[in-house]
């Protein structure tokens, strides 16, 4: 007899991601020959750097295509510690770092290797699509705080107070934001540092996004005295180095931490690739310059992108701090006759105008679309121009 279907209980805790979803219909669309503006996708449109590529290639050459270490090879762990030290005057050692599978694999492990069934972590609002899902899986309960729209989605150390309990074991931190781009003030983090570190909770720093900052320098919290016994950073050199598709991303913190994290690697994906990590350490080794250049080029695009959509009428939009993500807001266009929600709001705007975003509510949110900016100004100009024109047409 065949086998009941019956899946794991975990397994009705978590959600297709959003943006893979607008991927996907996005693409389907493509395949039917319609033009579609994809603002869906968190991806630069650069290339990856020829010098990470020419590493990549070498280290085929040279046959590096074996396993490595499930934690990652010793020399990219020790390159990885020294380039967060030179960035943002941290003091790593290789036993207080992992090479993982991409930031989202290294967000992943952080909360398997702490959470149990019933702990909480605090959450701002509106928060990147995995974070919910991540918690949930793990058996944990999210506590979302919600951020000040008005003042650019600002977050303070007194905002997320009230949500600390005697269960909180996590306070989970982006700074820039996906999806909003705010930036959290140094100041303030620091604060949210020492609340969190009086009271034994870890603070867990998402930098996915850290080198991409419009103004001021790039700080990262793990620089704070002490802070190594209470802070952990989720890095990812998917969007510093353009490298989303190579799937390497690390954690900084405790060695209990990352030996658990190792642990549980070696029997789940076992080692970054090989080939992957050798394109990695020359990301980290070799020359900078190229972060540059895709961050100047990022603050052109905010600018018109920011411009042309407070043209719209009724859409506001706070001005992003950093990665490349606007987050309008579209309540102009919402109506309880009509289009209702962000997600019918993005399905409809697909349909008809063949633009593709991510709604809202895979945000946290009910009132806001995610456009991501990382595309030409050519490409830019014609979507918000489609934008422009469906809601005027409502």
């Amino acid at each position: 007899m065949p086998a009941t279907l019956e899946l794991a209980a975990r397994m009705s805790r978590i959600t297709v991601s959003s943006t893979m979803k607008v991927a996907a219909e996005a693409d389907r669309l493509r395949r039917e020959g319609v033009d579609v503006v994809d603002f869906g996708a968190g991806e630069p449109d650069f290339p990856t750097p020829e010098n990470i590529k020419r590493a990549a290639i070498r280290a085929i050459e040279n046959n590096f295509t074996k396993y490595t270490p499930a934690g990652g090879t010793a020399e990219l762990r020790k390159a990885i510690c020294e380039r967060h030290a030179t960035d943002y005057g941290t003091a790593y050692t290789p036993a207080e770092c992992v090479i993982n599978v991409g930031g989202k694999h290294a967000i992943f492990n952080v909360v398997q290797a702490l959470i149990e069934e019933g702990d909480e972590v605090v959450i701002p609002v509106p928060y990147w699509v995995t974070y919910n899902d991540v918690v949930n899986y793990a058996g944990g309960v999210c506590r979302f705080v919600n951020t000040d729209e008005q003042a650019g989605f600002t977050l303070t150390a007194a905002m997320i107070e009230p949500h600390l309990t005697s269960k909180t074991r996590i306070v989970l931190i982006n700074s820039p934001s996906n999806p909003s781009g705010a930036v959290l003030d140094d100041a303030e983090f620091q604060k949210i540092y020492q609340m969190t570190s009086k009271r034994g909770i870890f603070l867990l720093t998402d930098e996915c996004y850290c080198r991409f900052l419009y103004s001021g320098s790039p700080f990262s919290i793990a620089s704070m005295p002490g802070a190594k016994e209470h802070v952990i950073v989720a890095g990812s050199l998917s969007k510093t180095y353009a490298m989303t598709g190579w799937r390497i991303g690390f954690v900084l913190g405790p060695p209990p931490i990352v030996s658990s994290i190792i642990k549980l690697q070696s029997h789940s994906t076992s080692n970054p690739t090989s080939i992957a990590q050798k394109a990695a350490l020359e990301a980290v080794t070799g020359p900078q310059e190229s972060v540059g250049e895709m961050l100047a080029e990022y603050r052109k695009r905010r600018d018109f992108v920011i411009n042309r959509l407070r043209q719209i009428p009724g859409v506001t939009t706070a001005e992003p701090k950093g990665a490349f993500y606007a987050y309008p807001n579209i309540s102009c266009a919402l109506s309880p006759n009509g289009i209702k929600t962000p997600f019918e709001f993005s399905e409809k705007l697909l349909e008809k105008a063949h633009v593709a975003v991510v709604p809202g509510e895979a945000f946290g949110t009910d009132r806001h679309i995610r456009i991501s900016y990382a595309t030409s100004m050519e490409t830019l100009a014609r979507g918000l121009d489609r934008i422009d024109q469906f809601i005027r047409s409502l």
